[in-house]
């Protein structure tokens, strides 16, 4: 399958770090040249803080956002760099790309980045340090942003969360109202589908992918996983 062949920064999710991505890289390292694909570069502390801080992870991992995007810029000026980020990494890329006032931190992107691809991105929760993201996209999203950076979310429907099931789903059923209230809907084993759904975007389910960069996995970033979504990149 071809794809478009624009630069490619992949952006951890919460918690995660840069080198559980490596195998992401390969992956779409053959769809498109090696080189154009670069992961940013976060750590464990990013997310956390040192001390730990997590209501500023967001600031701290825009910076490193804004950083890494600038290394594009240098090797492939004037073309336009594709942003694929995972779980919660996804609402700090709207939080950069909004280029509004965040906690006192803004960045200017102007057209160094067109399109935004999200995986298992939630943006509706109720968790505490993620609803300083969501609220901030929720006051400050505008139809006009969507013609600067389209935006797919993609969502895995997995696996189904309920209370009375197998362990699985009873395991399910907890991660997913952690997220938004309700354990009884379909997901990718610990974001619920319904809560990727953005409105403006380009909202993609894909029937098996799991949430978590963790070996034996079949998650968004490996072979099998980023066959469902790679047309959309």
């Amino acid at each position: 399958m071809e794809v478009k062949e624009n630069p490619v920064l992949i952006i951890p999710g919460v918690l995660f770090w840069d080198s559980l991505y490596g195998g992401m890289k390969e992956e779409l390292s053959g769809y498109l040249p090696a080189g154009r694909v670069a992961v940013a570069p976060l750590s464990l502390s990013d997310w956390i803080g040192f001390p730990p801080s997590p209501e500023r992870s967001t600031n701290r991992v825009m910076r490193v956002i804004d950083q890494s995007l600038a290394g594009l810029e240098r090797k492939f000026p004037g073309e336009q760099v594709t942003l694929v980020a995972h779980s919660g990494g996804g609402t700090v890329a709207m939080v950069y790309l909004l280029e509004r006032p965040f906690q006192g931190d803004r960045y200017e992107v102007g057209g160094r980045v067109g399109k935004l691809v999200t995986l298992g991105t939630p943006f509706h929760t109720s968790e505490r340090y993620a609803r300083l993201k969501t609220d901030f996209i929720d006051r400050h999203l505008t139809p006009e942003f969507f013609m600067r950076h389209p935006v797919v979310s993609v969502v895995s429907n997995k696996y189904r969360g309920n209370m009375q099931g197998s362990f699985v789903e009873k395991l399910c059923h907890q991660f997913y109202r952690s997220v938004d209230g309700n354990g009884d809907t379909e997901g990718d084993g610990i974001v619920p589908a319904e809560s990727c759904f953005l409105e403006g975007a380009e909202n993609v389910v894909v029937p098996d992918a799991e949430h978590l960069p963790t070996p034996h996995t079949r998650w968004y970033g490996t072979k099998e996983g980023v066959r469902q979504w790679i047309e959309w990149l």
